[in-house]
């Protein structure tokens, strides 16, 4: 079978490269001190092509270091799990999972509180890493994040704090909202009843509301024990259903699993337990800041599934959600996210008539969408795109107050990733900043790391890599003066 998420820019690299100083091309702006980084799955083994699922690779971080209009360096590592580290022949790292599943993250990467953090979605642990990206290990918050964490913390600019909706199997039907205070541990933790057992890979934050996103990709027993012996398939499906309906039982023997450094599922494409459920209501569920599983007002929607929301705000009474729409999800392509187009769309959620009312804002294909992150959960004016689902690659501006949208498209064959937005000043206005991403150039068989003005898409610099940085998912600019 040819799988589209072993081909071309997704092709796995496997050494592990530490280079610099870095040829530019074009004036890094003198104000950007820090680090770029960005995470996505790179398997260490050969997989077999028939069966591999993009979200299951190995978490390989890339990173490239700025400072004083130069470009350092550049390096990248592969997250060091228990699993991974015995894969590469390594000893385990030096703080190892205590809960949850036992995995090398791959989906995020972040700088919160002086640390650098490794983030994944559905049970395992954060991964900490040294600031050139060595692995630390698995990371509790100090000991009080209970169970796993999620792919996509927001931060209140407003407070410092990093508010997270995390879900896991085992949990049955809850998620799990955290919020995390200034001081690095966890102050607030609120499970959340939901009407399945969802995938749940991001939700919005207001400045007073948790907007949960409970859409139908579920959880899918007969899938998750499908690669069984045939015989032991209905005792294993009955198991399983069991472990749901008691969670707290669950819980205990994941992290039993982990503790015995047997807690990495080893899943494929073929047992990848969450797909399309036709029979889920999509709704989006509004709770206060303040509140409780008992206080979520549920909204319906038409079907759809989304990874990604844009940003959400409050607007007279209503609150507003700018997200990207897949029409469907893991229903026919069970590999990837690769069945549809997805669009920008705007839900307002009507808080005082119960409604909510759909529109598209936008109908070309795209997809990690970015915002000036100092407006998080308040009114934005601008947010930028990459595409997804064309066969062009083109990286997208659009202002909302007027209606518009500029598109710088890239040169042919180009592929991008990716674009975070990093504001010239503390007190510099929404788009006076710089896009940074990476983008592959087929012709160097090389990635470079792209600056662009945010205002205009125009070329700041380019930062030619050593390496490839195959397609991931989420990069992060983290400054020096958060950095350990």
């Amino acid at each position: 079978m040819d799988n589209p998420y072993l081909k071309d820019n997704f092709r796995p690299v496997r050494e592990e490269i530490a280079a610099g100083p870095l040829a530019v091309t074009g004036s890094v702006p003198g104000h950007l001190d820090g680090r770029y980084l960005r995470i996505g799955p790179n398997p260490i083994a050969e997989v077999d092509p028939d069966h591999y699922h993009w979200f299951l690779g190995d978490g390989m971080v890339h990173g490239v270091r700025l400072r004083d209009g130069q470009a350092e360096w550049y390096r990248n590592r592969y997250v060091r799990s228990s699993d991974t580290a015995r894969r590469l022949g390594e000893p385990p790292p030096e703080r190892q999972t205590r809960v949850g599943i036992d995995a090398s993250p791959n989906t995020n990467v972040i700088g919160q509180g002086g640390r650098t953090l490794a983030l994944v979605e559905g049970g395992p642990l954060p991964y900490e890493l040294t600031d050139e990206l060595d692995t630390i290990g698995a990371c509790d918050f100090d000991g009080t994040l209970q169970g796993g964490y999620t792919a996509h913390p927001h931060l209140d600019p407003a407070t410092g704090e990093l508010h997270a909706v995390s879900y896991l199997w085992a949990w049955g039907k809850r998620v799990r909202y955290t919020v995390l205070g200034t001081d690095g541990k966890v102050r607030r933790t609120v499970d959340i009843e939901v009407a399945a057992v969802p995938m749940m890979h991001d939700f919005s934050l207001t400045e007073h509301y948790v907007v949960l996103y409970d859409l139908p990709v579920t959880f899918n027993t007969a899938r998750a024990v499908s690669q069984l012996p045939r015989l032991v398939r209905p005792l294993a499906r009955w198991q399983v259903n069991r472990a749901l309906n008691r969670p707290a039982m669950a819980e205990r023997l994941v992290n039993a699993a982990a503790k015995s450094g047997g807690g990495r599922a080893r899943y494929d494409a073929r047992s990848f337990p969450y797909i399309w459920n036709p029979r889920h209501q999509a709704r989006i569920g509004v709770m206060p800041r303040d509140g409780g599983s008992a206080d979520v007002r549920w909204f319906e929607l038409n079907p759809c599934f989304v990874f990604h929301p844009l940003n959400a705000y409050e607007a007279d009474g209503t609150l507003v959600l700018d997200v990207v729409r897949h029409e469907r999800m893991f229903s026919g392509e069970l590999r990837g996210p690769g069945e549809d187009t997805p669009t920008l769309d705007r839900w307002t959620v009507d808080l005082a008539a119960g409604k909510v009312l759909e529109s598209r804002l936008d109908d070309r294909g795209q997809e990690f969408p970015r915002i000036d992150e100092r407006l998080t959960g308040h009114p934005h004016r601008y947010g930028y795109t990459v595409n997804a689902g064309s066969d062009e690659n083109y990286v997208i501006k659009h202002d909302f107050a007027k209606g518009e949208s500029t598109v710088r498209t890239l040169e042919a064959g180009r592929q991008t990733n990716e674009f975070s937005f990093v504001p010239d000043r503390p007190d510099a206005a929404e788009d006076e900043g710089t896009l940074i991403g990476y983008v592959y150039n087929p012709e160097t068989g090389r990635s470079d790391l792209v600056l662009l003005d945010a205002g205009t898409l125009e070329d700041v610099a380019t930062i030619h890599l050593p390496a490839r940085v195959p397609q991931g998912f989420h990069g992060n600019w983290i400054p020096a003066t958060v950095q350990s």
